[in-house]
């Protein structure tokens, strides 16, 4: 099943949308974050697109106006690395989450997803990996 992660400002700005695959109605946020964060990075690693616009700020990059640039344009961003910095990101309210307009707390809770399923990140601080 294919659902739809919209990224927000606290004001309720739409700053991306990206869709990802998840195999279950029922899924932890854990496993949700790890799925998005999956998908992102697969994209840009397979693509080699020049600009990243992720969850999480890969470690070897620097902010630019269309997005954040690897140093290395040859480089491949880490699924593992992105994946445990966007959980710690999280439990340091890093962003928070809101699955159909109620904020997830815990990574551990499960949650029941379909198409229809609204779900927003909502960044409050810029996430450096490293």
């Amino acid at each position: 099943m294919t659902i739809t992660i919209n990224d927000e400002t606290l004001a309720g700005k739409l700053l991306n949308k990206i869709k990802i695959e998840v195999q279950s109605e029922t899924i932890t946020l854990k496993d949700l974050i790890a799925a998005r964060v999956q998908a992102e990075v697969e994209a840009y690693n397979q693509k080699s697109k020049d600009y990243f616009n992720g969850l999480v700020i890969p470690v070897q990059a620097e902010k630019t106006l269309n997005g954040y640039k690897l140093k290395d344009g040859n480089s491949k961003i880490d699924i593992e690395q992105q994946t445990f910095i966007a959980w710690d990101a999280f439990q340091k309210n890093g962003y928070f989450v809101l699955i159909d307009d109620e904020q997830a707390e815990d990574l551990e809770q499960e949650l029941l997803v379909n198409e229809n399923t609204s779900i927003s990140f909502v960044k409050l601080t810029p996430l450096v990996g490293g």
